[in-house]
């Protein structure tokens, strides 16, 4: 079975988000005049990230808009009852400088460019189609992808199976013939690989987060600690049973 495609997550995967939200809420804290009453933007990031996974939670469960579910986390960040435009503008102020520090991962563009002959490509993202163009177009990359799909659109979140179908469906490739590398062990890896892709977990933590060795069960996620890995593991396609390449 030859993979002829790769659908590919974007945060933290291809887009090193962390850094990026870590380093642009510092900044609109410090812009804001908000650190002190958090004691350290460390503390203020930890808030919102536990803000920012529960109202997207709320998002894939159908109960909030992609725009509420922004508006609503400003809300529960400062504790204060704000109007649809004024949440809508403290977000912005800070995804301007949330913006300013966003960058690839450094073993990105040499992957895309290994596989760029082989491989057709495709972006498969729990986002919105309008920040994820925006985003890839800003970090120069998306010509590369001939389709971009997003949860906000589709109405279906990963690690759903009809996520990852529908990336299938669009590059009319069957589950076999894709394969599917995010950061998320269980939204991405485990999803993709119980929809039937070729699923690939990339890890860039190393082997203290954890085993460093294939999933438990046939079939499931390979985990990668860097995307120079990813050659090998499509030119094998070995998902049912071999070992992964991890060291």
């Amino acid at each position: 079975m030859s993979i002829r495609a790769v659908v590919w997550d974007v945060d933290d995967t291809l887009f090193d988000y962390t850094t990026a939200d870590r380093e642009g809420m510092r900044a609109h804290l410090v812009a804001e005049g908000l650190l002190a009453g958090w004691g350290s933007a460390e503390a203020a990031l930890v808030r919102w990230r536990e803000i920012t996974d529960q109202q997207w939670a709320r998002f894939s469960a159908g109960e909030l808009s992609f725009e509420d579910q922004r508006r609503d986390r400003v809300r529960v960040f400062l504790g204060a009852e704000l109007t649809d435009v004024q949440a809508d503008d403290w977000f912005r102020r800070y995804l301007t400088h949330y913006e300013a520090v966003w960058a690839l991962f450094p073993d990105v563009l040499p992957a895309l460019d290994a596989l760029a002959a082989g491989y057709r490509h495709a972006v498969l993202s729990n986002s919105s189609r309008h920040v994820q163009d925006r985003k890839l177009r800003t970090l120069g990359v998306h010509e590369r992808f001939e389709a971009v799909l997003c949860a906000a659109e589709l109405g279906v979140s990963k690690p759903a199976a009809g996520a990852f179908l529908a990336a299938c469906e669009a590059l009319e490739l069957a589950p076999h013939e894709v394969a599917y590398v995010g950061d998320h062990p269980e939204i991405d890896g485990r999803g993709a690989a119980d929809a039937g892709l070729l699923s690939v977990w990339i890890d860039r933590r190393g082997p203290s987060g954890g085993p460093a060795t294939r999933a438990d069960a046939p079939g499931g996620p390979h985990r990668i600690a860097s995307l120079a890995e990813l050659p090998a593991i499509l030119r094998a396609d070995t998902r049912f049973g071999a070992p992964s390449t991890f060291r």
